[in-house]
């Protein structure tokens, strides 16, 4: 019997047809194949039965029968080392690396978190409510995002942490260095995002009726002044109240403050990204209620080497701390078990 999973619309999707956001996303070999089983009633769309020419939104949640004989994946696993800060019969917290990502796609047949997954754990001791090719996969973050992210291990608290994630009840904080001096020390981003008309891969700020909400609120934490080729950096904590697709990237664009390090949507230059190929950009902290033990647990990711790298050359050019930046530097500090009390994100 075909079982039934489950998909949720990104941002980078919305606007398009069912049929075709099933055959571009993935869900099914063909077009073809994508109408033929939504007539035949196998496809739903957040619990109604759709047509063919429904236009998928955002957060849309789809429930649809899988093509046994023809989506069926094998993913072989690999010795990839994960860092895990919390595991349980139900479910992990993992540290991802920068440059891992979450699950296979065309141009990354292997090497990602599902392979090194069902290494470790077994592709039976995980979920695969986004499929064969995603066991464990809940949400996700970028490949060159690192940080805290849930993995679960059956679908009864996969499909729970999904919702969670979508009715925005996990806490989830960024650290992330941006160009200039951000003026105010606390900032809310209220600017709808869509997709982009030129790259589809990439994401922008909208007026189109069909761009979707897009809030982020940032607080500053610690700002470092200009040098010969620059015009000095801030160092800023994110928060998401929705969650597009490359989100907080998009909105420091808008506001000319994109983050170090972007190849997307920033300045590609080395010599202004402080050295990195990667978006200055960590999932530092989560917090989330546990689904089965009914209590609420939090984690703290200190940055990665490569992150620490490029902020430590800013030592020299440091301005201050917030008053916010001195709550998460002494929060930081305690987490890394650093006893010496130190003044900057930079010395760290």
């Amino acid at each position: 019997m075909a079982r039934k999973l489950s998909n949720t619309v990104s941002d980078l999707y919305a606007g398009m047809r069912l049929d075709s956001y099933l055959f571009e996303a993935g869900l099914y070999p063909t077009r073809s194949k994508a109408v033929k089983q939504i007539e035949a009633g196998k496809v739903f769309l957040n619990g109604k039965e759709p047509t063919k020419k429904d236009i998928v939104n955002e957060g849309d949640l789809i429930i649809y029968e899988e093509l046994v004989e023809e989506t069926h994946v094998y993913l072989e696993p690999e010795d990839i080392p994960l860092e895990v800060y919390y595991e349980d019969d139900d479910l992990l917290v993992i540290n991802k690396q920068p440059g891992l990502i979450c699950h296979p796609s065309p141009g990354h047949p292997g090497g990602t978190l599902s392979n090194a997954l069902i290494h470790h754990y077994g592709r039976e001791n995980l979920a695969h409510i986004q499929g064969d090719d995603r066991p464990g996969i809940v949400h996700r973050l970028d490949g060159d995002t690192s940080g805290l992210m849930l993995c679960a291990k059956n679908d009864e608290v996969g499909y729970i942490l999904q919702d969670e994630i979508r009715r925005r009840n996990v806490d989830r904080k960024y650290l992330c260095l941006v160009h200039g001096n951000i003026a105010s020390d606390t900032g809310l981003i209220d600017a709808p995002i869509f997709r982009s008309d030129k790259n589809r891969t990439r994401m922008q700020v909208s007026d189109k009726p069909q761009a979707r909400s897009s809030v982020t609120t940032f607080n500053v934490l610690e700002r470092f002044e200009s040098g010969l080729k620059d015009n000095g950096f801030t160092l800023v904590e994110c928060k998401l109240y929705s969650g597009r697709t490359h989100q907080i990237r998009v909105h420091m664009e808008y506001i000319n403050h994109w983050v170090v390090g972007d190849q997307t949507y920033g300045n590609p230059g080395k010599s202004s990204n402080l050295g990195l190929c990667r978006q200055f950009l960590h999932s530092y902290f989560i917090e989330f209620q546990h689904p089965c033990i009914n209590d609420t647990l939090s984690f703290m990711a200190p940055l990665p080497d490569d992150l620490i790298q490029a902020i430590s050359q800013l030592a020299d050019r440091r301005i201050g701390l917030t008053e916010r930046g001195h709550e998460v530097l002494a929060a930081y500090q305690e987490n890394c078990g650093i006893t010496e009390e130190r003044e900057s994100f930079a010395l760290v």
